[in-house]
C-alpha cells in the first residue's frame, strides 16, 4: 500500500459536519427606534421604517488582535456579549460612535478639506474596488482574495535547472505536532477558505438541484437523474456581473446595480424563491449606493461589507476664466455645504425611494490615520434582504476575512492587485491607511450582527484575505515588508486582551527580496510560499503560537499561487514554472507527512504560455476525495484563451494527467467542476451544463 492510499484509508470520505458550528438559531425580528439603535426592518413600504441601523463599529489600537475570547479562559473583560446574546454598546478601544449627525458630518467635512484639490477628489476613489469579492466580471473581481497573494508575472525569470533542496532549520526535543489536513468543497459545492462560511459563485447546488447564473438568468437544472435537465430559467433584471448563494430554497444574487446612475457605485441584491423550482420567483430586490468588498454566508444568514468612497459634489475644474485658486476655493465650498446625506450610503427596495442606510450615531469615527471612507457592514437573513443589520465606519478598510464567528476588516498601506473576486480586477488605486502599518479591526458576528470588540495594527502590509487566519482565538497574520519593516515576510499573531488586539508572536525574514505569493493556515502550521527566481515552500510551526517557528524550506523553480492540502500527508501547489521550452502552468504533489522533510514527490509541467485559474480564483479547483482526483481549469494564452480542464489522478505518489478541451475566451472564466454528495462531478461551462466522467480515458 502507497503513502498515498493510507492518506484515504487514514481520513473520513465524508463531508465535515459544519452545520454544528454555525449560529445555533435566528433571533427574533423586532423594530427598535433609533434611540436605543437596532435592526432596520422594512415593512409594508420598505424604506419608510421606523427602526435604525444596530449600533456599533470598532475601534483602532496599536498592537493586534484576538486572544481566547471565543476559545476559553476569563471572557468577561474582553467581550462584549452577555449569555443571553451581543450588547448593543459595541464600541471599544479607543474609537468613539458619533454622537449625531452634526459631529459625523464636522468629521467628513474636515477631512474631506484636505482631500480636494482643484480637480476634485485627489484620488479617483469612486472607482476603486476593494479586494474581497469576486462577482464575476466587474464588481470586486479582486484576484488577491481568490488566488492567495500577488502573482509575480507569467513571463518572469525561471531557472533552468529544476533544483531540489529541503533546508531544515528548526530542532525539536519533542515530535512536531503541527499538521496539514484536507480542504472540503461548501455543502453548496464552492471551494472555500474557511468550512462553515460559504462565498459567492457562479454555480451552486444542493445536491438535487443545480442552479447557474449567466450573465443575468438564473437557470436551474435537476441533477438527480442519469443527466442534467434545465427546468427553469429566470431573468434577473438590474443585476450586472452577479454571483449567487444559496440558503435552502432561497438564492441570493449580488452583483453590480446595472440602474444605478453612470458614474455612480451600486451593488444589487436580488432574493429568488426556489420554493417551486419549475417557477422561480423574485421576493426581494434591494440596491445600496456604494460597491461591494465581500459577500459571506453563515447558514441562512448573509453579511455583505460595502465601501461608498468619496461623493460626487459637483466639483468644478480649472478652465479658462477659472484658474487653479478659484476653482480649489469653489471645490472647498462644495465640502462645506455638504450634507449627511451626501457622505452616507443609501438603501433602496422595489424601487422605492432611497433611504439612508446607516443612523449617525451608528458610524464610528476612526484615526485620521485611515482613508477616508464609509464602510458598511450589512448582514440579513437569506429570505428576507429587506431586513437589515447595518453599522458604519468613517474610514477605508480594504481586506475582509471572516471565520465561523468572527469578521476581521484590515486597512492596509500596501499597493498592489486587487480583493476578493467576483469578477477579478487586479487595479487598487489608493492605499487605505497612510504610513506603513496595517489596523486590524475585529467584529464577533452572531446571525446577521456584527459587534465590535477589539482592534490592534500590525507593521507591514497584508495583501488580502488569504493572509489572515483565526485559530482557537488566535488571529494569525502573514504580512509583507513597507516602509516600517525589513525587505522580508513576518507571521505575526495577536490575541485579544480587553479591547486591544495584542500581538503575542512574530518570525520574521521569511523569503528575504522576494514576494510572497501563496499562504495556506492549519491550526498549529502555516505554509507560505515566496518567490523571486525560485519558489521556497515554507513550513512555519504554529503550535505554540507565541513562538512561531520555521520548519523547513524547500526550493524549486517557479511559484505556486494556490495551495490545497489533501490531508496530514499531500499537498498541491498550484502556480506557474519553467517546463523545459519556456514558461507555463505547473501543479505539483509535496509530501507534507514529515514537514522537516518536504519535498516535492511529482510535478506536472503545461505547455507555455498556459495559467492555471486557481491562482486567483480557486472556485476553479475541485478535489474528489473519493477518486483521488483533482480538476483544475487551465488557459492557454498562445491561441485566443483556449480553456481547458485538467483532470489529474493521484497514484502511488505520481501525477496523471488528462486534458479536455472545454472552453474559449471570456467564457473560461466561467467552468466549474460542481461535486455532487454521490461522488458524481458536473460540468458547467459557458453554455451547457452536463454530468463529466472522471473516469473517462479516451
Amino acid at each position: 500500500m502507497t503513502d498515498l492510499e493510507e492518506l484515504w484509508d487514514d481520513l473520513p470520505v465524508g463531508k465535515a459536519p459544519t452545520h454544528d458550528i454555525l449560529r445555533a438559531g435566528r433571533k427574533a425580528a423586532g423594530v427598535r427606534t433609533a434611540s436605543t439603535g437596532g435592526r432596520r426592518r422594512f415593512l409594508m413600504r420598505p424604506l419608510l421604517t421606523a427602526g435604525v441601523a444596530t449600533g456599533v463599529v470598532g475601534a483602532f489600537i496599536a498592537g493586534a488582535l484576538v486572544s481566547g475570547g471565543d476559545g476559553g479562559g476569563d471572557t468577561s473583560a474582553r467581550s462584549p456579549f452577555a449569555e443571553t446574546g451581543p450588547s448593543n454598546v459595541a464600541f471599544q478601544a479607543d474609537l468613539d460612535p458619533a454622537k449625531s449627525c452634526d459631529e459625523l458630518l464636522d468629521t467628513y467635512v474636515r477631512r474631506g478639506l484636505g482631500r480636494v484639490t482643484a480637480w476634485g477628489w485627489e484620488d479617483p476613489y469612486r472607482g476603486y474596488y476593494g479586494r474581497d469579492l469576486v462577482l464575476q466580471g466587474g464588481i470586486a473581481q479582486l484576484s488577491d482574495d481568490f488566488g492567495g497573494m500577488r502573482s509575480p508575472a507569467a513571463n518572469g525569470p525561471w531557472l533552468s535547472t529544476a533544483s531540489r533542496l529541503t533546508k531544515s532549520v528548526s530542532e525539536y526535543d519533542a515530535p512536531l505536532d503541527a499538521r496539514t489536513s484536507r480542504v472540503e468543497n461548501s455543502d453548496t459545492g464552492t471551494n472555500v477558505q474557511e468550512i462553515g462560511v460559504d462565498e459567492p459563485d457562479l454555480v451552486k447546488t444542493n445536491g438535487s438541484l443545480l442552479v447557474r447564473l449567466r450573465d443575468d438568468e438564473l437557470i436551474t437544472y435537476d441533477v438527480t437523474g442519469k443527466r442534467t435537465d434545465r427546468i427553469s430559467s429566470l431573468d434577473l433584471d438590474g443585476l450586472e456581473d452577479g454571483e449567487i448563494m444559496l440558503a435552502g430554497d432561497t438564492v441570493v444574487a449580488v452583483g453590480v446595480d446595472d440602474e444605478a446612475p453612470r458614474g455612480t457605485a451600486g451593488t444589487r441584491v436580488a432574493t429568488v424563491s426556489l420554493a417551486d423550482p419549475t417557477e422561480p420567483e423574485v421576493v426581494d430586490d434591494v440596491a445600496y449606493d456604494a460597491t461591494l468588498l465581500s459577500a459571506r454566508q453563515h447558514g441562512d444568514d448573509v453579511r455583505l461589507v460595502l465601501s461608498s468612497g468619496l461623493p460626487d459634489l459637483g466639483f468644478a475644474h480649472p478652465h479658462r476664466g477659472l484658474n487653479r485658486r478659484e476653482a480649489l476655493e469653489r471645490n472647498r465650498d462644495k465640502i462645506k455645504k455638504s450634507t449627511i446625506e451626501d457622505w452616507l450610503p443609501t438603501i433602496t427596495s422595489a424601487g422605492e425611494d432611497p433611504e439612508q442606510l446607516l443612523d449617525c450615531t451608528d458610524v464610528a469615527i476612526p484615526s485620521d490615520e485611515l482613508t477616508l471612507d464609509t464602510v458598511s457592514i450589512v448582514g440579513f437573513d437569506a429570505a428576507d434582504a429587506k431586513d437589515v443589520d447595518a453599522i458604519g465606519l468613517a474610514g477605508a478598510t480594504d481586506i475582509a476575512y471572516e471565520s465561523v464567528d468572527h469578521l476581521y476588516l484590515a486597512a492596509s498601506p500596501a499597493w498592489g492587485f486587487g480583493f476578493d473576486c467576483v469578477a477579478c480586477s487586479s487595479v487598487r488605486t489608493v492605499p487605505s491607511v497612510r504610513g506603513g502599518s496595517t489596523y486590524l479591526f475585529d467584529f464577533k458576528v452572531d446571525g446577521t450582527r456584527a459587534i465590535h470588540v477589539a482592534s490592534g495594527e500590525v507593521e507591514g502590509a497584508i495583501d488580502d484575505r488569504w493572509a489572515m487566519d483565526e485559530a482557537d482565538g488566535v488571529l494569525r497574520v502573514a504580512v509583507t515588508p513597507t516602509s516600517e519593516t525589513g525587505n522580508f515576510n513576518s507571521v505575526v499573531t495577536f490575541e485579544r486582551d480587553g479591547q486591544d488586539l495584542v500581538e503575542i508572536g512574530r518570525l520574521d525574514r521569511l523569503g528575504r527580496n522576494e514576494q510572497l505569493t501563496s499562504v495556506r493556515w492549519f491550526d498549529g502550521l502555516a505554509l507560505l510560499v515566496t518567490y523571486r527566481q525560485v519558489d521556497p515552500l515554507l513550513a512555519i510551526d504554529l503550535t505554540d503560537v507565541e513562538r512561531p517557528r520555521l520548519i523547513a524550506e524547500l526550493k524549486i523553480p517557479g511559484f505556486s499561487s494556490y495551495l490545497h492540502p489533501l490531508g496530514p500527508k499531500r499537498l498541491i501547489g498550484i502556480g506557474q514554472g519553467p517546463n523545459g521550452h519556456g514558461w507555463g502552468a505547473q501543479a505539483g504533489l509535496f509530501n507534507v507527512k514529515h514537514l522537516d522533510r518536504l519535498h516535492r514527490m511529482d510535478v506536472l509541467n503545461y505547455a507555455s504560455g498556459t495559467e492555471a485559474l486557481a491562482g486567483t480564483d480557486p472556485r476553479s479547483f475541485t478535489f474528489i476525495n473519493s477518486s483521488r482526483t483533482f480538476l483544475t481549469v487551465v488557459q492557454d494564452y498562445k491561441r485566443t484563451k483556449v480553456g481547458y480542464l485538467s483532470v489529474v489522478h493521484i497514484d502511488g505518489g505520481e501525477l496523471h494527467n488528462r486534458m479536455v478541451q472545454v472552453e474559449y475566451g471570456d467564457d473560461v472564466a466561467q467552468v466549474r467542476a460542481v461535486p455532487l454528495p454521490d461522488g458524481r462531478v458536473v460540468l458547467v461551462t459557458g453554455e451547457d451544463v452536463e454530468f463529466f466522467d472522471l473516469n473517462d480515458r479516451s
